[in-house]
């Protein structure tokens, strides 16, 4: 019997690190309970951790059956199909026999039911083959800090990031990130107060820390998908998303102004999707026709169609030392007592030209991504926020759940709700588990 050749198209992980199927079968689609005597891992060349081929991996099944087949007595076809007929047909094992019952276990009459659900959930090999949701490095989007320094500052309210500095950490953890398949990041700055005005003009110095790093990112990964994040806060003073009057006011339109000027210089620096996160009313139509005026129609809108004025927030504004000076961001933000304001958010951006919708935060709001899902043909996306995050590892942290089950479940739900594609700080430790690497 010949041997079976499985292949994914996904972005392949570390192949070299990947110990057997039990880690990695949500990300292959198999697993080591099947019963099949498998396997060897056959990897292709995927050179250095800078580049990513496309190339299939690869997973063939073991030819070493000897202890699984019984000795060949050297008959033909007509001699067993002979012996088949007169009744002597080669013995094979017994049917198995009935499992017992415990002790105590009352005799009854079987439950005359026609449907029993539970069927298909009876082993491995049937959970894996009626499994409707799936997830894999590529569908994870990297948010990463960076900052002008040239040391890695850790962020206490959340374990396990750091603000990167912009010319080694960040290329480090890119490369780390891509060599288990995550080859989506999204960057977000910390900006020296020294920059920060009033109107956020430093958000489209094209010689920014953005642009900047987007050049070098883009020299050193000429495939990697660069996200960036498009409002004022990091860069005004007033730490809010737009420009502020001085009777307390966000200033729609004349933000709108600045977002176009920054979307376009961070399209310039090489950004294949700019995204929005503002909550300002149009600027996704008018981002849209900067971009096209300035020869950049080729550049993605990824809209955060429906961000809610959060308490998730928190620990990412202690990152980026972002939170308003004064006030809160509800008029601009979306109530999170509201479901159907979701859909005129969506309507709009739809109209306007935005090529992804985003939810934010994730996993609270599996009902905006699910309504967004059934109302738009558009990709969704789910932003798991650093409340999400830091909860997961401060349980983790207190034994309380265990962080590594909890934060794959979590993933698993928000691709479950209807996200195409999903923003977490988890995204290289869950693409690590995805393809079998331990911690």
């Amino acid at each position: 019997m010949a041997s079976s050749t499985f292949v994914t198209n996904n972005i392949p992980c570390n192949v070299g690190s990947i110990k057997g199927f039990n880690n990695s079968q949500k990300f292959l689609g198999f697993s080591s309970n099947l019963g099949l005597g498998l396997f060897s891992i056959r990897p292709t060349n995927w050179g250095n951790s800078g580049s990513v081929s496309p190339s299939p991996l690869m997973v063939r099944a073991s030819e070493k059956r000897e202890n699984l087949t019984q000795q060949k007595n050297g008959l033909s076809i007509e001699e067993c199909e002979a012996a088949a007929v007169a009744g002597n047909a080669p013995s094979a094992p017994p049917v198995p026999p009935t499992p017992k019952s415990p002790a105590g276990t009352p005799l009854i009459s079987p439950l005359s039911l026609g449907r029993r659900p539970r069927r298909n959930r009876r082993s491995p090999a049937f959970r894996a083959a009626f499994q409707e949701t799936n997830l894999s490095p590529a569908n994870l989007v990297y948010p990463l800090f960076i900052h002008e320094g040239e040391e890695d500052t850790p962020i206490g309210a959340m374990p396990g990031c750091y603000r990167l500095g912009w010319r080694h950490g960040l290329i480090e953890e890119v490369a780390k990130a891509r060599d288990v398949g995550v080859n989506s990041i999204v960057l977000f700055p910390k900006i020296p107060d020294g920059l920060k005005s009033p109107s956020g003009d430093e958000a489209y110095n094209e010689n920014g820390l953005v642009p900047r790093a987007i050049r070098l990112l883009k020299d050193r990964f000429p495939d990697l998908v660069i996200y960036t994040d498009v409002a004022l806060d990091p860069y005004s003073s007033d730490g809010h998303d737009g420009i502020v009057r001085e009777d307390g006011v966000i200033m729609n339109d004349e933000t709108v102004h600045q977002l176009c000027k920054q979307a376009v210089a961070q399209a310039r620096a090489g950004a294949d999707v700019v995204s929005p996160s503002d909550m300002m009313d149009g600027r996704v139509g008018a981002i849209r026709a900067a971009l096209d005026a300035d020869g950049y129609s080729h550049v993605s809108i990824m809209s955060y169609t429906a961000k809610y004025a959060s308490s998730f927030y928190g620990p990412f504004r202690e990152a980026l030392d972002s939170n308003p000076r004064f006030g809160d961001k509800k008029t601009y933000q979306m109530n999170p007592a509201n479901y159907r304001e979701a859909l005129i958010e969506t309507q709009e951006d739809e109209s306007e030209g935005a090529d992804i919708l985003l939810v934010k935060p994730g996993l609270p709001y599996l009902d905006i991504i699910r309504l967004l899902r059934d109302n738009s043909s558009l990709p969704i996306a789910a932003y798991q926020v650093s409340g999400e995050y830091s909860m997961i590892k401060a349980g983790g942290a207190l034994k309380m759940i265990d962080e590594e089950k909890v934060m794959m479940e979590s993933l698993l739900c928000l691709r479950r709700a209807g996200a195409d594609v999903i923003l977490t700080y988890f995204a290289l430790q869950a693409a690590r588990y995805l393809c079998g690497e331990k911690k």
